[in-house]
């Protein structure tokens, strides 16, 4: 994921696509609504490499915000686990 950003010098400070953490939030947010037009109209899925294509884009830009805040996803997720299991539902 890095090395793909970087070969297209988006880590630069005068890239036209700054890969900052408020950007890349908006980024993925936009990625999460192209998720919501598989289902728009419909509940089954037409085009499931489309649908796969675009949950990916929204897991690069979850990883790459990750990363760039120093978050270990892995033990968030496991964390966020421990901590539902204890709520009241």
């Amino acid at each position: 994921m890095h090395a793909f950003v970087e070969s297209k010098g988006w880590y630069k400070p005068d890239s036209p696509h700054p890969q900052t953490s408020k950007n890349l939030a908006i980024s993925l947010m936009l990625e999460a609504s192209e998720v919501l037009e598989h289902f728009q109209w419909q509940e089954d899925v037409q085009d499931r490499d489309a649908l796969a294509e675009e949950l990916a884009d929204v897991l690069l830009y979850l990883l790459q915000i990750a990363s760039l805040n120093d978050i270990d996803v892995g033990k968030a997720v496991l964390d966020k686990l421990d901590v539902n299991a204890r709520r009241k539902w």
